[in-house]
């Protein structure tokens, strides 16, 4: 039997935009080349727009445990300063998507892991891509950092990093986010210049010289833990659809994320394509393509904008010593900034069919 829908990647959006389509009647076949539970070099945060759109699918209980996340804190140079979050939680990608898995399974989804499939390996009536930064046609920009990740064990953890806040230190060469998870791990996920982690011999050392230039407490044994990679962060896509394949998530197109953005899109992206997917896996119009890149900018596209402007201004040492001075003197000049990031998107409510 030919099945509906084939997805090709389990992660959030991967997920979520199969579970959306079975829950809308289709048979849907979701692979991944990677076996679960895996590691991931971030996504512990899921700010307030992702727990808004998981709660409204009615996919709230993957959230059980979530350390509630309450405040970013930033530094630069010898300055930081602090900043509230709206609704934001931390949860281990290794649990989040190992249940986001489940509920797509629970709802009918068919899943292979450990398979490596591109588009047009399959009969499917429609394909969705989405398999991270280096599925789609996404193209790096030049001069985008590198992302690289670690969790850090409990029992190695400073406690000046306290569970309920986004620490984040800034440097000339990138930036290192920390938080910690429900189980007391610190998950450590840093965005560096790639000459900046040339010079300094690899993210551990990287991350080691400007939690050291901050005067925040660096994890024993960071240098020599098990960093993982990914290539170029920031891409812009070139093509979201073509006849009968859809891209979606992180394979669309990504901007460095800082509070949980990254989580937001995909989950955010994911809600919106599965209606379309759905109109296209009954009788595919080259309409379904157009209506999808209009869905992703108005989604996705804009937030990312926000984000592209902090980043800007990360890196640049002088602004960002600016913003951290300006935001002690007046927090409330990142209202603005933390709204638009946080803003959610409300998909329609759907049930089973």
């Amino acid at each position: 039997m030919t099945d509906d829908a084939l997805v090709i990647g389990a992660g959030p959006a991967g997920s979520v935009t199969a579970r959306e389509l079975a829950r809308r009647g289709r048979r849907v076949l979701m692979v991944d080349k990677a076996t679960f539970p895996r590691a991931k070099v971030c996504g512990c945060c899921l700010n307030g727009a992702a727990v808004a759109t998981l709660e409204r699918l009615g996919l709230g209980h993957v959230l059980a445990g979530a350390v509630p996340l309450e405040r970013v804190t930033v530094a630069a140079g010898t300055r930081s300063a602090r900043v509230r979050l709206p609704r934001g939680v931390a949860l281990s990608r290794d649990a989040f998507d190992s249940r986001l898995i489940a509920a797509a399974v629970d709802a009918g989804v068919e899943f292979r892991p450990g398979v490596m499939m591109k588009a047009g390996d399959s009969q499917a009536r429609v394909t969705v891509v989405a398999s991270g930064l280096t599925g789609g046609d996404a193209t790096p920009e030049p001069q985008s950092r590198v992302g690289a990740g670690v969790l850090v064990p409990a029992d190695r953890t400073p406690v000046f990093y306290e569970p309920g806040t986004v620490y984040m230190a800034t440097a000339r060469g990138g930036y290192v986010g920390l938080v910690r998870v429900e189980d007391g791990r610190l998950d450590v996920a840093a965005a560096f210049d790639a000459s900046f982690l040339k010079h300094e011999g690899g993210p551990g050392p990287a991350a080691e010289v400007v939690l050291s230039e901050v005067g925040w407490p660096v994890p024993a044994g960071l240098a020599e833990m098990p960093w993982r990679g990914t290539p170029a962060l920031t891409r812009r896509p070139t093509r979201l659809a073509g006849r009968g394949v859809f891209v979606v998530g992180d394979a669309a197109g990504y901007v460095e994320p800082f509070t949980g953005e990254g989580m937001a899109w995909a989950v955010m992206s994911a809600a919106a394509l599965a209606p379309i997917a759905d109109r296209a896996a009954r009788r595919w119009d080259d309409w379904c393509a157009r209506e999808w890149e209009a869905a992703h900018a108005r989604v996705v596209a804009r937030r990312q904008r926000v984000c592209r402007v902090v980043a800007r201004v990360l890196r640049s040492p002088r602004l960002t010593g600016l913003a951290v001075r300006a935001l002690n003197v007046f927090p409330a000049f990142a209202r603005p900034v933390v709204a638009a990031l946080n803003r959610p998107y409300l998909p329609p409510r759907t049930s089973p069919t």
